[in-house]
C-alpha cells in the first residue's frame, strides 16, 4: 500500500472518504470495488511515491499502459480513467488536475466502428458487412445488398452518402413489404413519396433526398431504371441559410475548450476544415514552407489546399513533436501502424509504421481495425470534438444553435466581410458551383438586401 497510508485505520480511513467521493458524484454502488481496485493498481505502479506527489506525467504513463492492453474495452478504460479522475480532483484536489484533459483520455479513445468513414469505404469490408448485416435490404436481399455496396465503394461515394441512401432503401421496401421485389416500379416510388410529405411530414429536401437514394437504386442496383414516376405531393422546400458566430461570439466559444481539442476548434474555424477533414489530418499534410494545408479526399473524394493559420504554427510543430513521441512508445510496444487509404498499404508495405502517416491528432489509446483485427492508433474521434463544442457553446452562454459546421459557416462569412473575393472562398470551401458558396453573402452589406430599416429614420 501507498506510503501515504501507512496504518490499516488510516487506508480506511481513506478508503471510506473515497466511497465517499463516488456516492456524491452518484456512482452505482456496484461500481465502487472496481473503481477501488483502478486506484490500487495505480498506487502499484509507483509503490514508492506518494499519491499527493505523483504528477500528471504520472498519470499520463499509466494510462498509455492501460491504454496499449487491447484486452481492456473502451468502457473498462472510461472506468479507470473515471476512478482516477475523482480521485485527484475531487479527493486530493490537486493542482494540475485541474489543466489535466480527462475527457481525452476517457471519451476521445473511442474506437473507429466498421461505419466510421476512414474503414468503411474499403472494398474487404463488404464481405463482413454482407456475412453480418443489420439491416432489412441486408437480411431480406443479401445479393441485392452485397451489389449495393460494390457499386457504392467502387465509385467511392461519401460514407454518409451510402448510409443515408441505406436507410430511404430500407424504408422504401420495408413500406412495400406486400409486393415482390421484382414488380415494384414508379407508381411505388411515387407512392412512397407522397406518403413521406402527407403522413410523416418530411421536407422537400428531405423528399428530394429519398427520391435521389431510390433512383440509385433501382438504376444501379436492381438495373430497372425508373421512367416517369408522375405527379406526385411535394413539399415547399424552404430556403435556409446558415448559422453564423461573430468574431465575439468565436473567441468566447474557443475560450472555453483546453487542450488539444482547443487546438482543433481554432484549426476548423481558421481554414474552414469539416470535423472530419480535421481529425483525419496527417503528418505529411502540414506545409509550413508554403503556409498552407492540404486536405485529402474530403467531399467528393476531391484534395484541396488551406491556409495554415500562422498563429497556430508553432503549436502544431509542438502537437508533431507529441506525435513523434507516442509514435515511438508505440513502436517500442509492438505496434505504430496507421490505416493507409486506398491501397498504398500493398504498395508501400512500411509506409504505415512511418512517422509521416501518423494523424496530427491521434486517439488517446490504440484501437482494433476492424478490417483486419490489427491493432492500431487511429485519429481521434469526430463525435468528441463535436461534443466539446457542444459543451463550449452553452458554457459560453451562446444562444444560436453551434455545431461543428457553424465554424466552418463562420469561417466563409468573415473571409468574405475582410473583403476576400467569392471565388476565393469557393475554392478555399471545395464547393462545386459559386452558388453554394453565396449563402454566406447574407450578412455583408452588400446587394439589394442591404438596406436601412424606416424605423431607424424616425425622429421618436
Amino acid at each position: 500500500m501507498d506510503s501515504s497510508i501507512p496504518s490499516n485505520h488510516r487506508t480506511q480511513a481513506f478508503w471510506d472518504h473515497y466511497i465517499t467521493i463516488l456516492n456524491i458524484f452518484r456512482v452505482p454502488e456496484r461500481y465502487h470495488p472496481w473503481y477501488q481496485k483502478h486506484v490500487e493498481q495505480f498506487i502499484a505502479f509507483q509503490p514508492d511515491i506518494r499519491l499527493k506527489q505523483r504528477s500528471a506525467e504520472d498519470v499520463q504513463n499509466w494510462l498509455q499502459i492501460l491504454g496499449n492492453q487491447p484486452q481492456i474495452s473502451s468502457w473498462q478504460f472510461r472506468q479507470k480513467v473515471d476512478a482516477l479522475r475523482l480521485l485527484y480532483s475531487q479527493f486530493l484536489k490537486s493542482s494540475w488536475s485541474k489543466d489535466f484533459d480527462w475527457d481525452y483520455w476517457a471519451y476521445d479513445s473511442q474506437p473507429l466502428g466498421p461505419e466510421h468513414s476512414t474503414v468503411a469505404r474499403t472494398y474487404e469490408m463488404i464481405d463482413k458487412r454482407v456475412t453480418n448485416p443489420k439491416n432489412y435490404l441486408g437480411k431480406a436481399f443479401p445479393e441485392l445488398y452485397r451489389r449495393f455496396l460494390v457499386v457504392m465503394r467502387i465509385p467511392e461515394y461519401s460514407i454518409n452518402t451510402e448510409k443515408t441512401y441505406l436507410a430511404w432503401i430500407n424504408r422504401f421496401l420495408m413500406y412495400h413489404t406486400s409486393r415482390d421485389i421484382e414488380f415494384l416500379g414508379e407508381t411505388d416510388v411515387a407512392s412512397f413519396l407522397e406518403h413521406l410529405a402527407l403522413k410523416r411530414k418530411v421536407s422537400g429536401a428531405t423528399q428530394a433526398q429519398a427520391l435521389n437514394a431510390l433512383v440509385f437504386f433501382f438504376a444501379r442496383v436492381m438495373e430497372k431504371p425508373l421512367g416517369d414516376i408522375g405527379p406526385f405531393a411535394r413539399p415547399n422546400r424552404p430556403k435556409r441559410i446558415p448559422i453564423v458566430l461573430d468574431q465575439q461570439e468565436v473567441t468566447c466559444l474557443l475560450s472555453q475548450v483546453t487542450g488539444v481539442k482547443n487546438l482543433m476548434l481554432r484549426l476548423m474555424y481558421g481554414t474552414g476544415m469539416r470535423v472530419t477533414e480535421c481529425v483525419s489530418i496527417r503528418i505529411l499534410d502540414l506545409d509550413f514552407s508554403y503556409k498552407q494545408i492540404v486536405v485529402r479526399a474530403s467531399k467528393g473524394n476531391k484534395d484541396r489546399v488551406v491556409p495554415m493559420p500562422m498563429s497556430l504554427s508553432s503549436e502544431l510543430k509542438a502537437q508533431m513533436e507529441k506525435v513523434r513521441l507516442l509514435h515511438e512508445k508505440d513502436l517500442s510496444a509492438g505496434y505504430g501502424s496507421v490505416f493507409l487509404p486506398t491501397a498504398l498499404a500493398r504498395k508501400f508495405p512500411n509506409a504505415e509504421y512511418e512517422l509521416r502517416w501518423q494523424y496530427l491528432f491521434p486517439s488517446s489509446r490504440p484501437g482494433q481495425d476492424p478490417r483486419t483485427g490489427i491493432i492500431r492508433r487511429h485519429h481521434l474521434h469526430q463525435t468528441a470534438v463535436q461534443k466539446a463544442i457542444r459543451k463550449a457553446a452553452k458554457d459560453a452562454s451562446i444562444i444560436k444553435r453551434v455545431t461543428s459546421h457553424t465554424l466552418r459557416h463562420s469561417f466563409a462569412t468573415h473571409l468574405l466581410e475582410s473583403g476576400s473575393d467569392i471565388r476565393t472562398v469557393q475554392e478555399l470551401l471545395g464547393h462545386n458551383d459559386v452558388k453554394t458558396t453565396m449563402i454566406y453573402t447574407h450578412v455583408l452589406n452588400k446587394g439589394g438586401n442591404a438596406v436601412n430599416s424606416p424605423l431607424d429614420n424616425l425622429q421618436l
